[in-house]
């Protein structure tokens, strides 16, 4: 546990927070992991936010908790650590000075400062809290993506932070990366000498990593149609679990270590440019349709527009250019409005190399690991087995489930709560270093920069389905399919 210290979660009244940061910061509390004396000061925009934000605060709680979570006797005890600020985060005025008053005093305790904001506003409020004298030796900084809209943006900014927090106290989040499953990923590949001998180009296929959305836009219609799906999921989101998949293994689980070893692997991206993006990547945009047993617009009519270019929905093939994955393809893929809301990532497994039985056992399907992030979070290994309940030998698929959900079965998962518990305890592993960033921008640009040279529009989807049919004929060519989410 960290030593007792101060959380100023700026955007302290927007979705983001009340939805995630303060269920999350409530769980820790809940389950001890907040040390006592510690205060979180949620900024607002008025005044009037300012007064009713505790019960603002309570009825997201009861809303985005999980049955049985919320208790009365834990919110009066977590109450007392909220005590929300106005502050106008553009002006260096009293209100400001209002913040400093309750900062000030204790300069060995950390104080950690939370950009739930948008990233054109990082820049003046890191540059007002410096002018207020609050950042020192123990201040940090937790930044939400997007971090620009390419390269020489995303540099802007961090070029910015940087002229006022050093980059060791910057802590980039992505929350995939806080996911129990995701941890769990790294020790059945770096504790278990069986998995470590089955993660390369000559026992792996191909590898899937999917995140499905049955969300459309959600009042973000105006920085969506500016952003679309490769910027919103694949620069980061995707990239980063690509990155852990197949990384050389760390010389220790230090932040230098890890940080050194996926950049390794955005470096061996095989770059995709002018007609390589053609030839690899699929994007489409959804249209009306049905999901569940509900019919939902489409993405212009959500947008109220006439016409978009941008995409909700992107498919890649991928490669990466070193011997331990040389020839093996990663299959990315990411849409809104799809059939399933789902992230998952799939390590298809070779053929055996000779059939023993006939073919009255029945097909004998290659192995496959799936590692599911959400809505539940669970890892599993299909093999071949022998059908118990037959006398003759017919085979079939079956699951070895290696989720320990048995054992752990009251641990919820919360990647925001870890996460937020280790910026405050300066535990930077499983955030991005700027590099990371650069280096996943350098990738991505090139796209952006063929389809605006082309115009390229993309292809039309149905919502509720599994995306364009381009996307299946993708792997089509390649004698490969997608495993949808079950």
């Amino acid at each position: 546990m960290a030593n007792a210290f101060d959380m100023v979660l700026f955007g302290g009244g927007g979705d983001l927070s009340l939805r995630k940061l303060i269920p999350a910061l409530y769980r820790a509390h809940k389950e001890g992991g907040l040390a006592e004396g510690s205060r979180i000061l949620p900024i607002c925009r008025r005044q009037g936010d300012v007064d009713k934000y505790l019960e603002t605060a309570q009825d997201a709680l009861k809303t985005h908790l999980r049955e049985g979570e919320y208790s009365d006797a834990v919110w009066q005890e977590f109450s007392q650590m909220l005590r929300a600020v106005a502050v106008d985060i553009a002006k260096p005025d009293e209100q400001w000075d209002q913040l400093a008053d309750i900062l000030g005093g204790d300069e060995e305790r950390v104080r950690l400062f939370y950009l739930a904001i948008p990233p054109a506003v990082f820049g003046i409020c890191c540059e007002n809290l410096s002018l207020k004298g609050l950042i020192n030796e123990q201040s940090r900084v937790v930044v939400e993506k997007p971090l620009g809209y390419n390269a020489e943006t995303s540099d802007e900014i961090n070029s910015k932070i940087a002229s006022y927090f050093p980059e060791r106290s910057i802590f980039r989040i992505d929350h995939y990366l806080g996911k129990e499953t995701v941890q769990n990923l790294l020790a059945l590949r770096f504790s278990n000498v069986l998995f470590e001998h089955l993660w390369d180009a000559k026992t792996i296929d191909h590898i899937q990593i999917s995140i499905s959305e049955t969300v459309g836009l959600e009042g973000r219609a105006g920085f969506y149609d500016e952003t679309g799906a490769l910027r919103d999921m694949v620069q980061n989101h995707l990239l980063q679990l690509l990155c852990l998949i197949a990384m050389e293994s760390p010389n220790s689980m230090s932040a230098k270590n890890i940080r050194a070893e996926k950049i390794k692997v955005l470096e061996a991206l095989r770059p995709l440019v002018d007609e390589a993006v053609d030839e690899n990547i699929v994007r489409g945009q959804y249209v009306a349709g049905g999901l569940g047993s509900q019919l939902v617009p489409g993405y212009l009519e959500e947008l109220e527009a006439a016409t978009s270019s941008t995409e909700t929905f992107v498919a890649i093939r991928a490669h990466i250019d070193n011997w331990r994955w040389a020839g093996v393809p990663f299959y990315l893929r990411t849409g809104k409005r799809m059939e399933k809301r789902c992230a998952e990532i799939v390590i298809q497994y070779k053929d055996v190399s000779h059939h023993v039985y006939d073919e009255s056992a029945g097909p004998v399907l290659p192995n496959r690991l799936v590692i599911r992030l959400q809505p539940e979070e669970s890892i599993k290994l299909i093999l071949m087995a022998k059908k118990m309940d037959s006398l003759t030998m017919e085979l079939q698929p079956a699951e070895l489930n290696l989720t320990l959900s048995d054992t752990y079965d009251s641990f919820r998962s919360d990647a925001y709560k870890r996460l937020m518990l280790d910026a405050a305890a300066d535990n930077p592993a499983l955030f991005i270093h700027r590099e990371e960033v650069a280096a996943a921008w350098a990738w991505v640009d090139p796209i952006i920069e063929h389809w605006r040279e082309i115009n390229s529009q993309p292809q039309l989807y149905r919502a509720g389905s599994w995306g364009p049919q381009a996307a299946n004929e993708l792997l089509d060519r390649d004698g490969r399919h997608w495993f949808n989410a079950q």
